[in-house]
């Protein structure tokens, strides 16, 4: 039977560090650029980033998902991937620049135009990367794969912020995204010695597959796009900017700690699909540990989403602190479900993810466009997070009837503690907020210091009320904390 839990674990505490190295790069970008910028600026290229984005998943054929679900593909199957990303990505480019006047329009901004022309040719040169570059994270190599992405960032961060301080306009944004996709075409042919081929020799095999992560892919945009375009037709450019950073600082605790385990998660559940009873057994372990680590983080930012802004951003950002307590609440229900999108993924069933994303498209453009034809970012943040709500219920169902053995209280069993410890945490930190009359720094060490305690404390002893079974708690104390300890008494 297949053993994919150690490397599961290994990879995934390793790319949690390396992911925190890159993201604390982000951070400081994202704090200089605030301190330099105005909110406007932020809107403007959030703006373009959706004409950008859907512009990508209308042409999407999903060839790396492919290639990372196809157990062995040949060299032709790489060839043609690179082939039809390339097709792919300068028909993009054509278009949108093209589009570019028209969505400016749309959007009644005039500075658009250019802004989306020259973002454009982030698609062309997506296409010129190295598709074997891929195989890096199929064949779990992940320090060399964090190599690669870590540059890319690093490139961009060190290109936006000189840009920045040089020329105080959203440009350096574009500059900066221009550098680290140009960084990440030379890297991926340096750092993988086999180079692509123009063929289109695998085309059926690979479209067989892609036709439905494209309608997934379509889907997801709307379902993670249609609320910034609400905001965006509706709200000036500084709301939009300060709606579009909220959601970013809001997503910074669980995007941090579930992207790099998503990333090594969805190789291992390949390996074990043929073992459905190895696969839920995986899944489940890996869903206790997220919710163990990303539900609290995502409590944790609610808490102190007003101390974060005022500290990190200045207070030309303070109405973005009522939008980052709602947003951050979204993070608890993707801890939720973020690992089991990835079984659905690796038992090839892209109908399904598309039919779940499809529904909370149509209800969120019911409750956007005809419910409340007038709500604003803070309305259309509450309508996500009752959204989020809901589709979990909805998800619940669909992944149960798609993974045999797998139950509703199965998953129930596995969030419960760390929905408990969450509860106890909020409630206990709400508790004591108005007594802490202290400096804003202070004040805030002292409400992540308690918080971090009754969450620990609260999980700890249910887990022992529960007779403190092999799961989450005993994987980290495991793997973590008695180690940690250990070292500490040398």
């Amino acid at each position: 039977m297949p053993q994919a839990k150690p490397n599961i674990i290994h990879g995934a505490f390793l790319a949690i560090a390396m992911r925190w190295t890159d993201r604390l790069i982000g951070l400081l970008s994202t704090i200089i650029l605030a301190r330099i910028l105005v909110p406007a600026d932020f809107g403007i290229i959030a703006t373009a980033s959706i004409v950008i984005a859907l512009a990508d998943v209308l042409l999407e054929m999903g060839v790396y998902m492919v290639l990372m679900q196809t157990k062995a593909p040949t060299p032709a199957h790489y060839d043609t991937a690179w082939t039809i990303r390339l097709i792919q990505t300068s028909i993009m480019t054509v278009g949108v620049l093209l589009a570019a006047p028209f969505a400016a329009e749309y959007f009644n901004n005039p500075e658009l135009t250019a802004v989306i022309r020259i973002l454009a040719f982030t698609f062309l040169l997506e296409g010129l990367e190295n598709i074997w570059i891929i195989t890096l994270q199929k064949d779990q190599q992940y320090t060399r794969d964090f190599r690669f992405m870590f540059s890319k960032r690093f490139a961009g961060f060190v290109i936006t912020v000189a840009g920045a301080v040089i020329t105080q306009s959203y440009w350096a944004l574009i500059a900066g995204t221009l550098g680290g996709r140009l960084t990440g075409v030379i890297l991926s042919y340096v750092m993988d010695r086999r180079h692509p081929r123009f063929t289109l020799e695998k085309f059926r095999d690979i479209f067989s597959l892609s036709q439905w992560v494209w309608v997934q892919s379509i889907a997801q945009y709307f379902q993670f796009r249609l609320h910034e375009i609400v905001v965006a037709s509706r709200e000036s450019s500084s709301v939009m900017g300060t709606y579009t950073l909220a959601g970013q600082i809001a997503a910074i605790p669980t995007s941090e700690l579930l992207a790099p385990l998503n990333r090594v998660l969805f190789p291992a559940f390949v390996k074990v699909k043929e073992d459905l009873t190895e696969l839920k057994r995986v899944f489940l372990l890996a869903q206790s540990v997220q919710a163990l680590i990303a539900v609290p983080a995502a409590v944790g930012m609610t808490l102190v989403a007003r101390e974060i802004v005022t500290i990190l951003l200045g207070e030309k950002w303070l109405t973005a602190a009522p939008v980052i307590e709602v947003l951050a609440l979204l993070g608890c229900f993707t801890a939720i479900t973020s690992s089991g999108f990835y079984v659905l993924s690796t038992l090839g069933k892209f109908r399904i993810i598309a039919m779940y994303a499809w529904i909370q498209v149509a209800l969120f453009a019911a409750l956007a466009y005809l419910v409340f034809p007038d709500a604003g970012a803070d309305t259309v943040a509450r309508l996500r997070l009752v959204l989020a709500a809901f589709g979990l219920i909805a998800f619940t169902v669909f992944l149960c009837r798609e993974l045999p053995g797998l139950n509703a209280s199965d998953m129930a069993r596995s969030i419960a503690r760390p929905a408990f410890g969450a509860a106890v945490m909020y409630g206990g930190v709400v508790a004591i907020e108005p007594l802490l009359h202290l400096p804003l720094f202070l004040g805030l060490v002292i409400k992540i210091t308690a918080g971090a305690l009754l969450y620990a404390v609260s999980v700890l002893l249910a887990w022992r009320i529960s007779g403190s079974k092999s799961g989450a708690e005993s994987f980290v104390l495991e793997r973590l904390a008695y180690p940690a300890l250990r070292r500490l008494n040398r």
